[in-house]
């Protein structure tokens, strides 16, 4: 099948890449490479099944033409890290408003299955863990820039399933918990690559607050086999999934984990929000996934451990 992934050359999109080759898909990759990079594709170039096209997918003629020529659609591509959105508020809400909008319209206009991506950060403040997926959500001010990615990306979510609902589009929607692995950078905000890359260079590593927020953080390898089978799974169409571990962490306890999994001389240090951000900037206490529904319709869940994907992620980083 010939596959079209939007945010092709960012870390997910690249590991997603991959997975369609092996397959023995044809793979196009569109990424304006704002966020993500030319070396995460790098290797895949020569491959004759892949194609790499470096535009926007706001321009409308292009989308247009790769929309016509493919199956699926794998729409990745988006503004990503709480340091990016924040500094770039602008960006955000029109990449991933009127970003998905041009592909839910062209999408229609060939009648292409769609797999959008989404994120945890819809549950925003809320409290009832673990999140499900027609849960209520929180969201804190609209004068909280903070807020405007998790308003967007409801945003998509919304317009994905009025195209289902209205003109018969089908559409998947999975929002992603943290997924980390090789290739991730820490540019934007993420947490472990960060962290790693603080304590294999012997640097403080720097905990945003008091350290007891917690995450769960699930591997690449494990996400994208969860994508590639709602895509493949007729019963999925019109409906939101989680994708994400439940093994819960505290960031305070993460930073402590790595510092140990590398031998490091680091000492952890705290940083208030207010001072990594922005003046009053809000975060989640926890976010822990339900990953019921996609178990019960596709049967997976994660198969690494976070230690695994810590060991895996401090081995990519030293090469």
């Amino acid at each position: 099948m010939k596959m079209l992934v939007t945010g092709g050359a960012g870390f997910i999109g690249s590991h997603l890449n991959e997975y369609l080759l092996e397959a023995g898909h044809h793979v196009t990759a569109v990424d304006n490479v704002s966020t993500g990079h030319l070396s995460n594709i790098k290797h895949l170039l020569d491959n004759d099944k892949f194609h790499f096209v470096q535009d926007t997918i706001m321009n409308q003629p292009v989308i247009d033409d790769l929309v016509s020529r493919c199956d699926i659609i794998f729409h990745l591509a988006a503004a990503v890290g709480v340091e990016f959105i924040i500094r770039s508020p602008v960006n955000t809400i029109e990449t991933n408003v009127f970003g998905t909008e041009v592909i839910l319209q062209t999408a229609h206009r060939y009648h292409k299955k769609v797999l959008i991506a989404s994120t945890s950060e819809v549950y925003g403040k809320g409290v009832k863990v673990p999140f499900h997926e027609n849960d209520d959500r929180l969201l804190g001010a609209t004068t909280k820039s903070r807020w405007s990615y998790a308003a967007s990306k409801a945003i998509d979510e919304f317009l994905a399933l009025a195209y289902y609902r209205e003109r018969n589009l089908p559409v998947v929607i999975f929002r992603l918990f943290n997924t980390v692995g090789p290739r991730q950078t820490g540019r934007y905000g993420m947490v472990i690559p960060r962290f790693v890359k603080q304590a294999l260079d012997n640097q403080p590593v720097s905990v945003y607050g008091t350290g007891k927020q917690s995450r769960c953080f699930c591997d690449v390898t494990d996400v994208i086999r969860a994508i590639v089978a709602l895509a493949e799974t007729p019963e999925a169409l019109g409906e939101v999934y989680n994708i994400g571990s439940t093994e819960e962490i505290t960031i305070a306890d993460l930073a402590t984990k790595i510092i140990d999994l590398t031998n490091s001389q680091s000492a952890v240090q705290h940083i208030s929000y207010d001072k990594a951000y922005e003046p009053g900037f809000e975060d989640m206490r926890r976010r822990v996934p339900s990953i019921d529904k996609i178990n019960h319709l596709i049967g997976w869940q994660p198969t690494y451990s976070l230690t695994e994907i810590l060991e895996r992620i401090v081995s990519w980083s030293r090469s």
